[in-house]
């Protein structure tokens, strides 16, 4: 956990701004916490001693060259992984800076935290003024990557993490989603609406901008599916009988669910969430998928609760 500062503790700091968007600077802080970790993926790349007796770093160049093929669209300069080029345009007089693809950075991060192994030094070789490193089977610096990652994330007001499962998803601010909400989910007894709704939680995670309109789609199948849960019942009758469970048969809810259900199915007839016809409306603003999966997901976690 980050430390916090004088002004932090006595709410002197302006609120951190967040964002999606890496920045330069950004992209360097991270780039450069990479770097750190040279030596614990120098088992996959090795630099031999020169008499031939041991690894003593990353084998940079073989690195280098395999990256061309693991994550082609890594930013580079002169063919080498690298921190993007910025300069001061003095007509605009603004900084500039050379395009670069952030998702690809995702890649490159992804790649140290699978890649990373402990090790320790080994003898000391005095010609030469170096240590041989002795890899070990174990990753426990993954702990150590993943905090210095994430303190990153969280001290630049990135929306991200880097999970136990060495991915990174994108943290959605005042999201209804929760461990809690997974955990309903992973204990549905109907396969298909489990399968449906598990696909659209990671769709929702994932930083790439166009998964949240997949995720949206996903989420608006399960909800279409959990109308039919109770399969012994046609699915007017299964509906019914999941809103009136919810409602406890109080008239007034059952009327509240009702509408929320119906208007649930008109925006996903009216938009393009699940149907692509010319006449859907086009959702424009990205966060209106995510705004359309928050309110689709907190019914469907409500009418889990109550299923039987």
């Amino acid at each position: 956990m980050l430390m916090a500062y004088y002004t932090e503790r006595h709410g002197m700091r302006k609120p951190k701004s967040t964002t999606y968007d890496i920045s330069p600077k950004m992209y360097e802080l991270l780039f450069k916490c990479c770097e750190k970790y040279y030596n614990n993926i120098a088992w996959k790349y090795p630099e031999q001693c020169a008499d031939g007796l041991g690894v003593i770093a990353l084998d940079f160049q073989a690195f280098n060259s395999d990256l061309q093929y693991e994550i082609p669209d890594l930013y580079r300069v002169d063919g080498v992984v690298s921190i993007p080029t910025t300069w001061f345009n003095i007509f605009e007089q603004k900084s500039d800076c050379e395009e670069y693809d952030q998702f690809s950075l995702f890649d490159y991060i992804e790649f140290f935290a699978e890649n990373c192994k402990d090790y320790e030094n080994g003898s000391y070789h005095n010609f030469f003024g170096h240590y041989h490193l002795i890899f070990k089977n174990s990753d426990l610096i993954y702990t150590s990557f993943q905090k210095d990652i994430n303190d990153i994330f969280k001290k630049t007001g990135l929306l991200y993490r880097l999970t136990d499962e060495k991915i990174i998803e994108r943290i959605v601010e005042n999201s209804p989603l929760s461990p809690g909400i997974e955990h309903q989910v992973s204990q549905i007894k109907e396969k298909g609406i489990k399968e449906l709704l598990k696909e659209a939680i990671v769709l929702y995670k994932n930083p790439f901008p166009g998964s949240s309109k997949d995720a949206v789609e996903k989420i608006w199948d399960a909800l279409e599916r959990l109308k039919t849960y109770y399969s012994n019942l046609d699915k007017k009758t299964s509906a019914s009988k999941i809103v009136n469970d919810m409602a406890n048969n109080d008239p007034n809810f059952i009327s509240v669910f009702n509408d929320e259900f119906k208007t649930l199915t008109d925006i996903g007839n009216n938009y393009r969430i699940r149907h692509h016809e010319t006449n859907k409306i086009d959702i424009i603003d990205s966060r209106h998928y995510d705004y359309f999966f928050n309110r689709c997901l907190s019914l469907i976690a409500l009418a889990l609760q109550y299923l039987q």
